[in-house]
């Protein structure tokens, strides 16, 4: 039996286009996630690991991760659950019974994508210290009005678990200790 055509698509932001990165291609299923690609934590990404068998072919692009050691590692991974991987764009094709050449392509494609993420956090901080010294950066806007802030923060001085307090409040934890501290500092 034919195991299945697989596509896996991810943009960064949700304005990109990701109709474009498969075009062309007929496919049965397709995963994408509007997500960084700095890590594999993505969801879509979890559940095409989930979902391919032996026999699948994926068919993705430089996607599927901007770190080398997450790339080589997903297209490992892939292979030995005997998945074909296809990167149509750059014409390569994986097995897990790759040549020399094929991992070394691997390698300086996932360098390629490494570099790029890395040239786009410099640009990224260059950006933002230029604007900080026009006075034009101000961050990220608050996630909690000062009224809301200041109901957590008494929430939180009666006890209430932080963990609570971030699912209440639409906000990770890490967000209601920043809340916390700044508090603290006033």
């Amino acid at each position: 039996m034919a195991g299945q055509r697989i596509g896996y698509v991810r943009v960064s932001t949700l304005d990109q286009n990701e109709k474009r990165q498969l075009e062309g291609q007929v496919l049965d299923r397709v995963f994408m996630d509007k997500a960084s690609g700095r890590d594999t934590a993505r969801p879509q990404l979890t559940e095409l690991l989930r979902f391919a068998r032996d026999g699948d072919t994926l068919h993705s692009m430089d996607r599927l991760a901007r770190n080398l050691d997450d790339l080589r590692a997903l297209v490992h991974v892939l292979t030995r659950m005997g998945v074909r991987v296809e990167f149509a764009k750059e014409g390569l094709v994986f097995t897990g019974e790759d040549s020399p050449m094929a991992n070394l392509m691997l390698s300086v494609m996932g360098a390629f994508a490494e570099f790029e993420r890395s040239l786009i956090r410099e640009r990224q901080r260059e950006g933002i210290a230029l604007a900080k010294q026009r006075g034009a950066y101000k961050g990220r806007k608050k996630t909690l009005t000062p009224e809301r802030a200041a109901e957590l923060v008494q929430r939180a001085s009666s006890g209430v678990p932080k963990a609570l307090l971030a699912r209440d409040y639409g906000i990770s934890r890490e967000t209601v200790y920043q809340y916390l501290r700044h508090a603290k500092l006033d």
